[in-house]
């Protein structure tokens, strides 16, 4: 019966029921495509970092990411290929979960000379081909190529290196190395191609050079320190670590977001902004569902003085008031999801574009393309989070409505 009446009222007053739940609606429409966009922006970014630098697992020799970290440590960087390297591959390739690997070797901040300037570079020594298995990097070079000639010493560098030394193709650039017996070397290199991830981040430190030529300045002969592993399926890269830690217990296996710090930041960037945009939309609605349903009680209070008078007891009318806020909300709610799901439905096809802002993004690595992307349980929090704003809301004016005294509610105008 109170169902029954709760419902009848809400719709006495069409305009104002509608205005609620319009507001609703829209509160709850702009919320899901805010932190869709957002999701959307970080998911590109993850990605974009998986694709073309870190994959999804990574093996090392557990002292060469020590050595990574102290600086203390980097002379010794050399020494810390992995071991019995040859047993590793033998696990990834037999694991039909793994999609390809590809072997590195590693030179930490190395010294960059070229024509009078110097700076610092990551570089990577890799094989081209099983490269081109793991990331896109062959995919993102605007000049030149991508070690097609098979000549001694190339350089792949970013763009925004070649505008920094203010160098082009077959340039020459002189990498300072220290290797594995300490003895300090210098090479020069010169330029095959330019590439351009987008990502000034990293462009602005990462240089690509063969894993032979690497390594023969390094002293390393086929040694790696590292190799880049796909799978096939990234829902099960947790699992797929585990069991490779389990069958090579000497190596460090680590995935994407323990190689990258940034990458579990935004993870928990995602977690973070979708309580802090929900939390200033139940602060927001609350008000407007408080004057709402305190103007109702106002407006009735001499039928609610008469109800009290015929024997409705107080509990009965605060659950009506409290029913009336909660079928505005399940009204309202479904449809602002609906509007959303449909909004982040078609932006996921078409992309929105971002182009104009493309220069600030790239300084973050990200996308000017950005695909918003939701998950059922954004839906369900959404959910979750009106009815408890609405049951909040309803409160005072539930309370104030029972705090009428029946005869003198009656005789209010």
């Amino acid at each position: 019966m109170l169902l029954k009446i709760a419902w009848r009222n809400i719709w006495r007053s069409k305009l104002r029921s509608f205005v609620v739940i319009g507001s609703i609606a829209i509160g709850v429409w702009s919320l899901v495509f805010l932190l869709s966009f957002s999701r959307g922006m970080i998911m590109t970014y993850i990605e974009k970092a998986i694709e073309n630098q870190t994959s999804h697992i990574q093996v090392h020799n557990p002292d060469f990411i020590n050595a990574d970290v102290e600086a203390n440590e980097l002379e010794k960087a050399p020494y810390n290929f992995i071991q019995d390297v040859t047993k590793v591959k033998e696990v990834l390739a037999s694991d039909p979960k793994v999609e390809a690997f590809a072997m590195r070797s590693y030179a930490h901040q190395t010294f960059v000379g070229v024509a009078g300037k110097t700076g610092v570079a990551n570089v990577y020594g890799i094989n081209p081909i099983q490269e081109k298995a793991v990331t896109n990097i062959h995919s993102l070079v605007i000049e030149g190529d991508y070690f097609e000639k098979d000549k001694k010493n190339q350089i792949l560098i970013s763009a925004s290196q070649a505008e920094k030394y203010n160098i082009g193709l077959r340039k020459k650039v002189v990498l300072s190395f220290t290797d594995k017996n300490g003895n300090p070397t210098k090479v020069a290199f010169r330029v095959c191609g330019i590439y351009d991830t987008k990502n000034q981040l990293q462009d602005q430190f990462n240089v690509y050079v063969r894993q032979k030529d690497l390594n023969r300045v390094l002293g390393l002969g086929e040694e790696s320190h590292e190799i880049a592993v796909l799978v096939n399926d990234v829902d099960g890269v947790d699992g797929i670590q585990e069991n490779l830690s389990a069958l090579l217990p000497s190596q460090l296996v680590r995935v994407y977001d323990q190689i990258s710090p940034e990458i579990e930041l935004f993870n928990v960037q995602i977690q973070l902004s979708t309580f802090i945009f929900t939390f200033i939309f139940m602060l927001g609605l609350i008000f407007g569902i408080i004057n709402t349903m305190l103007m109702a009680v106002l407006e009735r209070m001499r039928e609610l003085g008469m109800l009290m008078a015929i024997g409705m007891n107080k509990a009965k009318v605060f659950k009506m008031i409290t029913l009336e806020t909660l079928l505005l909300g399940l009204i309202s709610a479904p449809i602002g999801m609906l509007i959303g799901t449909l909004s982040v439905g078609y932006f996921k096809r078409v992309g929105l574009d971002l182009s104009n802002f493309s220069k600030g993004m790239q300084k973050f690595g990200m996308s000017e393309i950005v695909y918003p992307e939701s998950s059922g349980d954004m839906y369900i929090t959404f959910g979750i989070a009106v009815l408890i704003t609405a049951i909040l809301g309803s409160l005072y004016p539930a309370f104030k409505a029972i705090s009428l005294r029946p005869v003198e509610a009656i005789r209010k105008i």
